[in-house]
């Protein structure tokens, strides 16, 4: 092959290849930029939809959707009213079907809805914004669960345990809410961040988080190839019971030795506590109380259980309360003064309060919300461990 035929192969072989390369690729759109957090603390939220006749924002900043306007690329966009810096979930809904924002990476990790995240900062930082100080890592772990299956936990490690070998840890074991995954509290809550600005400030003890799956029926259907079971309808019924009870033998006979033997753990229960959110919270009351030689440090947020179950399955709580306020060393009420779950919890703490037991509280504003939760973490973490 000569010179110029050579030439004329390597020309047509890069032709080809663009060509192939063109019909690989779709046609790309529009830039969009979503969302946009501007100084003034507006939000500029937009989605390329060009064939939509509606499309509006719901946020949990907003009491109601808001529509959107289209223009000429087909790109809807509204600008909202200042917001209060914090972490929202949202979303838009197009034609009526609600949908994530794909414009942005951060979303909230659910069973049941698919939300984004938009982080509006404050002027000055919040407990959960990445500050400049030193951070711990996160680690995705699988263990051996129960009925075979293989379980899935996230698991937080303070600054300097990679560095100091020799030492151990507390561990604090938090779960997340209904339909919420292990992924929950790390990317909704902010847990990792909020312990390293507490620890950084000497607020808080350098401690383990573990953050557990809370569904187990599902996983065991899901591995064993099953429908996934619908939730629950009564909170304290017999299935919602069952379904705690199973997660409360998971946590204890699965997750807490997979942790003692992979990690820097201190056994024992004064160095262990259990906290956890709606579902979450239930599964921490019924794990705490019914393995009270496990843990000593007890935060419920937005959580409770009846007095009628408290009598039925945990009588020796209300009964003796010289021995319940001896063996923890916290228990933490806390919920939003609208949040669905008030009266119940409030209820709840007059049951503990006519029984002597000892608990701190703490009712603050707003509903069944991560905004919520991140005030929870951030106020019981500083009591864990002192």
């Amino acid at each position: 092959m000569n010179q110029q035929t050579t030439g004329r192969f390597w020309l047509l072989w890069a032709i080809l290849c663009l060509c192939n390369t063109a019909i690989a690729q779709p046609p790309r759109g529009p830039l969009v930029v979503s969302p946009q957090v501007n100084t003034d603390k507006t939000v500029t939220f937009r989605y390329l939809a060009p064939t939509a006749k509606a499309v509006k924002l719901s946020a949990q900043f907003l009491k109601a959707p808001i529509e959107m306007s289209k223009d000429a690329q087909g790109i809807w966009s509204v600008t909202t009213e200042p917001v209060k810096p914090d972490i929202y979930p949202y979303s838009f809904q197009v034609d009526g079907v609600t949908v994530m924002d794909p414009a942005n990476v951060a979303f909230f990790p659910n069973e049941r809805f698919k939300a984004s995240l938009v982080d509006v900062p404050g002027d000055t930082p919040l407990i959960h914004a990445m500050r400049d100080v030193p951070h711990g890592s996160i680690n995705y772990e699988y263990y051996p669960s129960l009925d075979g299956t293989t379980g899935s936990l996230v698991v937080y490690t303070p600054p300097g345990y990679d560095q100091n070998p020799a030492k151990k840890y507390p561990v604090f074991y938090l779960i997340s809410g209904t339909t919420d995954t292990e992924e929950t509290f790390f990317k909704v809550g902010k847990t990792n961040l909020i312990l390293d600005n507490l620890i950084a400030e000497g607020k808080a003890k350098p401690m383990i988080v573990v953050m557990p799956y809370g569904n187990i029926a599902a996983r065991i259907a899901e591995q064993k190839g099953g429908a996934k079971p619908a939730d629950p309808t009564v909170r304290d019924g017999a299935d919602a019971i069952k379904r705690a009870n199973d997660f409360a033998t998971d946590l204890v006979s699965k997750v807490i030795p997979y942790i003692e033997k992979n990690y820097r753990a201190v056994a024992n229960r004064e160095s262990r506590a259990i906290g956890g959110f709606s579902r979450g919270g239930g599964q921490t009351l019924r794990t705490a109380f019914g393995n009270l030689d496990k843990f000593a440090w007890v935060c419920s947020y937005s959580s409770y259980l009846s007095p009628a179950e408290m009598d039925q399955n945990f009588p020796q709580i209300g009964g003796n309360p010289q021995n319940t306020n001896k063996q923890l060393k916290l228990f933490w009420v806390s919920v939003g003064s609208d949040d669905f779950l008030y009266k119940g919890t409030v209820e709840f703490m007059d049951y503990l309060k006519a029984k002597n037991v000892v608990f701190k509280s703490l009712i603050t504003d707003g509903g069944h919300t991560w905004m919520n939760v991140k005030k929870y973490v951030a106020e019981t973490t500083p009591l864990l461990f002192q």
